[in-house]
């Protein structure tokens, strides 16, 4: 494999499990030293952060809830406390809650928000600090911001509020040569999204893309390596639609 990313270090926000998983684990093999962050989890963390060492990566785990800015800025300064840089900064932690608009408590509502939204943003205000020029940022939308599905309003919102700034920063961060964008999948086999689902359920969400089935973890985190790239240098203040045609 490409040793494309040796000398860069990269954070990945939410990296325990999932997709977070499998895009430091990819990053890992590929050269770069990794920060696994997470929220509380640190068994699972520790276990990323094995599985890169064993495959001959570097790694570290750190504990954060980026729902706080207290905490992000603390991320950060261990970030660099470690490896002293960041070159690629994945902004992948979340949490989605469903739920009629008569059921949504406003506590459901700030999590959301908190950890989507405010989460993301102020880690992209403490990434472009402390990045070089060729710096890369890549945040996390969903494909449920170009349908319409009943239930999911609260969480779209703050992914189209992420898909937004991501926008409106392509042009503030562009001047320091950093570039800026989201990834936006539609529905992934992980064991978050099998949770409390059906066969019938799996087997409709499988249905409405193009190829018939679930998208898995290795799709989503090959577009977000490219993203990182030097390929992709001319990209940002896009979102990318990565879901086999789901809408």
């Amino acid at each position: 494999m490409t040793m494309k990313y040796t000398g860069k270090v990269v954070l990945v926000t939410g990296a325990s499990r999932g997709i977070g998983r499998k895009i430091a684990e990819q990053f890992g093999l590929q050269g770069a030293k990794v920060v696994v962050n997470y929220s509380s989890n640190s068994h699972q963390a520790e276990e990323v952060v094995s599985a890169i060492k064993k495959k001959g990566g570097e790694a570290s785990a750190v504990q954060a809830d980026i729902s706080r800015v207290s905490e992000i800025n603390k991320l950060f300064k261990s970030v660099l406390d470690i490896y002293g840089q960041l070159d690629i900064l994945v902004n992948n932690a979340g949490v989605m809650v469903t739920k009629p608009i008569e059921q949504m408590t406003e506590e459901d509502f700030d999590r959301m928000f908190d950890i989507n939204v405010k989460g993301t943003y102020f880690a992209c205000q403490q990434a472009v600090q402390h990045m070089k020029a060729n710096g890369r940022i890549i945040n996390f939308s969903t494909s449920v911001v170009g349908a319409m599905f009943p239930q999911y309003s609260a969480y779209a919102g703050t992914k189209g509020a992420v898909e937004q700034f991501t926008r409106q920063l392509a042009k503030e961060f562009g001047p320091r040569q950093i570039n800026i964008n989201a990834v936006a999948p539609g529905p992934v086999g992980t064991e978050l999204f099998m949770q409390g689902k059906s066969e019938d359920q799996i087997r409709q969400m499988s249905s409405l893309n193009a190829f018939g089935r679930l998208g898995e973890t290795g799709d989503i985190s090959d577009v977000v390596l490219f993203l990182a790239s030097e390929e992709a240098r001319w990209i940002t203040g896009q979102t990318l639609r990565i879901n086999g045609g789901f809408v």
